[in-house]
């Protein structure tokens, strides 16, 4: 699991996270229809929570979901358990009650809300779902399938970033070559060391045109003015969706100003079955309980 320095909060003006869930997670398809992609296991913890994790350790306080109908399992997942509680006191199982007490720990400090995406309309889309909550303040966006490790969490590497600026930032990641085409990637001038000003997005590039090879990583903060782009955004022609990235190229062609911050840590993807499943070994294998017993086994079925 990352090892992460918890946020100085004082003086931060974003207190509040959205994290998206209503996407139909068609590359996780049949077992995506019974268990939404977000409650996945990485090592011992859906992935979602290593996301509410970074944001705590951001200085978040608010984190508002978006769910598409019918499905609260994230919220149950986060509520107290006072039967299971009382069952296990009662068994004498401490080193499970102790992962549950964690749990609470977590969500101690930050409250929950949510908002339904009825319709399945792209993450501008959903974005745009919050926009009566959070009226006119900053927002952090981070989606539950990327998980970055670092020392320093990168939301609030990110906050740092935006508390000097005061304009949009989005997370960015170097790739190699032969990923390039998979992303979205960024046209960019550097302003300083890993800061740079967006010039444009451009969508699954092909190897030979790519602008560079910085990738747009599923973390942003986001201003108010984001929010007024979407309300007047078009759905993308091709997908018929409404895209943030087609958002910040509209952003940006009427000379907004727009940051992208090359973060320290390793992005860790989940958005497909394989990266879920490198990401979970990956991490399992550093796990301290686990790991040693994983890589035991590994030697011996070689």
């Amino acid at each position: 699991m990352a090892i992460q320095q918890k946020a100085i909060t004082s003086g931060l003006e974003l207190k509040t996270a959205i994290i998206p869930c209503a996407g139909l997670a068609t590359r996780f398809l049949p077992l995506s229809k019974a268990v939404p992609k977000e409650l996945w296991p990485v090592v011992d913890q859906p992935m979602f929570q290593y996301i509410v994790n970074e944001a705590k350790n951001s200085g978040i306080e608010r984190i508002i979901f978006v769910l598409k109908p019918g499905n609260k399992a994230v919220l149950d997942y986060l509520k107290p358990s006072p039967t299971i509680e009382k069952f296990l006191k009662e068994r004498k199982k401490v080193n499970i009650l102790a992962e549950i007490k964690k749990l609470e720990e977590l969500c101690g400090d930050i409250s929950f809300s949510y908002v339904l995406q009825k319709k399945s309309l792209g993450d501008g889309h959903a974005v745009l779902q919050t926009e009566k909550i959070i009226k006119e303040e900053p927002v952090a966006v981070l989606f539950a399938d990327d998980i970055v490790e670092s020392k320093v969490p990168c939301l609030l590497q990110l906050t740092r970033i935006f508390k000097t600026c005061q304009k949009p930032v989005i997370a960015l990641y170097r790739l190699p070559k032969e990923k390039l085409p998979l992303y979205g990637i960024t046209a960019v001038e550097k302003i300083a060391h890993r800061l740079y000003k967006i010039k444009e997005i451009v969508e699954k590039p092909m190897i030979e045109t790519a602008p560079s090879d910085l990738a747009i990583v599923g973390k942003y903060i986001l201003t108010p003015e984001v929010f007024n782009y979407l309300k007047k955004a078009k759905p993308n022609p091709k997908l018929g969706d409404i895209i943030l990235a087609d958002t910040f190229n509209k952003m940006l062609k009427d000379g907004k100003i727009i940051y992208g911050y090359e973060f320290e840590g390793r992005w860790l993807e989940c958005g497909n079955k394989l990266d879920w499943l490198k990401t979970h070994l990956d991490l399992a294998l550093k796990h301290p309980q686990y790991g040693p017993e994983l890589k035991k086994f590994l030697k011996e079925i070689r």
